[in-house]
């Protein structure tokens, strides 16, 4: 595969970018996507979504003295505006010049897990996802104590349940387990005193606030330290420990670049990472621009946002409805702001089991007749799958190649890697004799491109 090819769909979701790589270099191209701007406003579709605690507790009476006719209808909508928020988000995937950013507001996304499923509050989760986008490639630290304090995380962590009569543990676990040290770096103590510092920690009219009559103010012991510790001491308290770089330098080679990284690379960079001071820029560039030296293709399964955005762009099918795409990416386990659980979706070989496999090469062959695949899956959100038009796909090839620079040209843009053996059955579907400029040319490109996209080797990066 291409280099830049390959390096535009790991920064982003397809080969779009692969030109601006190609001129800008990838230092330039890098330092673009961090300065890359996004809209602060809050969607339409959520400007009748209660926003504070006020508001929603008028919402919440409201439901109570309705109808059961009408009380349906009201979660139906709020229902609704989650799946609308779901094609926001997948439109700015497919459609920002420089996608990094969206590409690590997804990785974080998957990091601080917090699903509508439990959280239950549209505003509350859109919050937590421009968090995320608004300090993407900032300071690891920070964005820990800001996560803390979003409504969507106290609740989605059951922190509202943690009291000084009845402490939970379960953020305080999370803290350590999944999000900064990882299992064997902390203790049962460490995890009891934790909670208590978070305790009171609870729901705030914008964001999450300490409860006087909730918080436990007794002396604890956290990590050999004692006082009377709030979450940003904890957290303070959290970034000294010799383990806090490697869970996430580890995450990010796994998100962007290896399946399986090795402890040597993963060592390498927790330490520069350390060595910054959780700034995560720099780790990047440092990653990013490192291994883009290295013949490191083929060490990843594309996740189905990737595989996916990365075929729409591939057909020029920009008029794919995005809640269909949701709708996919919920068939084949990357439902987004609904992970299965926290430690959020795993990803490697769960992405490319026998199932999702034939699923993927099901879509293949629909998107490639120009059909949308509301018509062979069959999903349950009745209401939101409207007909689509027919898709006007079309795959870009240089036409004045011959069928061997054509195949060449795909292959080379689709592939990890060529495998000498599929060359004859490629050769078959574009003969010897191929002619670019006859009026049937697109449509047999169009059949080498189906037959390229359902190998293993296009699922692989």
């Amino acid at each position: 595969m291409d280099k830049h090819n390959l390096w535009s769909i790991r920064l982003g979701f397809s080969g779009k970018q692969s030109p601006l790589i190609a001129t800008m270099g990838l230092e330039q191209f890098l330092e673009a996507s961090y300065g890359s701007k996004f809209s602060q406003e809050i969607p339409d579709f959520l400007k009748d979504s209660p926003k504070t605690l006020q508001a929603l507790r008028a919402k919440r009476q409201a439901l109570q003295n309705s109808s059961a006719e009408e009380t349906k209808e009201m979660l139906k909508k709020e229902l609704q505006v989650s799946f609308e928020m779901k094609s926001w988000w997948i439109e700015k995937m497919r459609s920002e010049e420089f996608p990094l950013r969206e590409k690590m507001t997804c990785f974080w996304h998957n990091h601080f897990v917090s699903t509508y499923q439990k959280v239950k509050v549209n505003h509350w989760i859109f919050q937590h996802n421009q968090l995320l986008r608004e300090q993407a490639f900032g300071n690891f630290k920070t964005l820990t104590k800001l996560v803390l304090q979003t409504n969507a995380m106290v609740r989605y962590l059951d922190n509202v349940d943690n009291r000084r009569e009845k402490i939970n543990e379960n953020l305080s676990r999370e803290l350590l387990e999944l999000f900064t040290l990882g299992i064997g770096n902390y203790s049962e103590e460490d995890i009891k005193n934790g909670a208590k510092g978070l305790a009171g920690l609870n729901l705030g009219e914008d964001k999450a606030v300490y409860r006087k009559l909730l918080e436990n103010n007794d002396t604890i012991t956290y990590f050999g330290k004692t006082g009377k510790f709030k979450a940003d001491d904890l957290i303070d308290i959290i970034f000294e420990q010799k383990a806090v770089p490697y869970l996430l330098t580890r995450k990010i080679l796994q998100w962007f670049v290896y399946d399986s990284p090795t402890e040597t690379l993963v060592n390498y960079y927790g330490d520069y990472f350390r060595k910054v001071n959780f700034e995560i820029k720099p780790l990047l560039t440092k990653i990013f621009t490192e291994e883009f030296q290295k013949d490191n293709a083929g060490n990843k399964i594309k996740d189905p946002l990737v595989y996916i955005l990365q075929l729409m762009h591939e057909l020029n099918a920009s008029n794919m409805n995005p809640k269909l795409i949701a709708f996919f990416l919920k068939q084949q386990g990357m439902d987004l702001f609904n992970q299965p659980n926290v430690k959020g979706w795993n990803g490697g070989k769960e992405w490319l089991t026998s199932q999702i496999y034939l699923q993927r090469n099901n879509v293949a062959d629909l998107l490639c007749d120009g059909r949308s695949w509301n018509r062979r899956i069959q999903f349950t959100e009745d209401s939101m799958t409207e007909s689509m038009p027919k898709l006007n796909v079309k795959v870009n090839y240089n036409k004045n190649g011959n069928h061997l620079a054509i195949i060449s040209e795909l292959s080379n843009r689709l592939l990890f890697k060529k495998d000498e053996n599929w060359q004859q059955e490629w050769e078959n579907i574009l003969k010897y004799d191929f002619n670019p400029k006859a009026e049937n040319a697109d449509n047999a490109v169009l059949r080498l491109f189906n037959a390229m996209i359902k190998t293993p080797e296009f699922q692989i990066i």
